[in-house]
């Protein structure tokens, strides 16, 4: 069984923060698979049920960001999940660019508070995360204030996408493993060739 737990902050004023991107990532996953966020208990949200045959919990810490290893221990613990092989944790990266996702096997928390909450509960920083990119603060600006500021309209096209991606993304990993799912998902985009230039002998990026 997995356990798909996305971060963010409870409070309905944070709804559709950059923060929230693993909440909006999670309810994507539950939209779609028709897994219903209706249960309370380990300080979260979730929702049991199966995806393409496989038994999964998706989760929404009900923590606060900076305490979710305090709803996702317990789970992991209650359940017997092996954080290692089991858990996908989805997160907000303002060391991406807004829209692009990056999957990690394991790391260190990089400083994103979510996770280094799960890794002093866990005792490992060996657990998958998916992160999404909501883009870094503008010079002279507070990252607090960004982080838990709302994306422009432009910028809503993007994470829209980068939510699905994440949703994919995270079904892959179960289906075909990590590594797998880094290939497909961590890959360069490819550069338009310039104009003129001769696409058989341009060099591969």
């Amino acid at each position: 069984m997995y356990i798909i737990a996305g971060l963010g902050n409870p409070d309905r004023k944070y709804a559709g923060t950059r923060h929230n991107m693993g909440f909006d990532a999670v309810t994507a996953l539950s939209d779609k698979y028709g897994i219903a966020l209706a249960k309370s208990g380990f300080q979260a949200k979730y929702g049991q049920g199966f995806i393409n045959g496989r038994k999964v919990i998706l989760m929404q810490p009900q923590t606060y960001m900076n305490l979710s290893g305090n709803a996702i221990g317990p789970m992991v613990n209650f359940y017997q999940v092996d954080p290692e092989e089991e858990l996908i944790v989805i997160q907000d990266d303002i060391d991406l660019p807004v829209g692009q996702i990056r999957i990690r096997a394991k790391g260190s928390a990089g400083g994103h508070n979510g996770l280094k909450d799960i890794i002093r509960v866990l005792g490992t920083q060996n657990f998958t995360r998916i992160k999404i990119g909501v883009g870094g603060k503008p010079e002279g600006s507070d990252l607090v204030n960004h982080v838990l500021g709302h994306f422009t309209k432009d910028d809503e096209v993007l994470v829209r996408k980068a939510l699905a991606q994440a949703a994919e993304a995270a079904v892959m990993i179960m289906e075909d493993g990590v590594q797998a799912a880094m290939n497909v998902y961590n890959a360069k985009p490819k550069k338009e060739p310039a104009e003129g230039t001769d696409t058989n002998d341009s060099a591969k990026n």
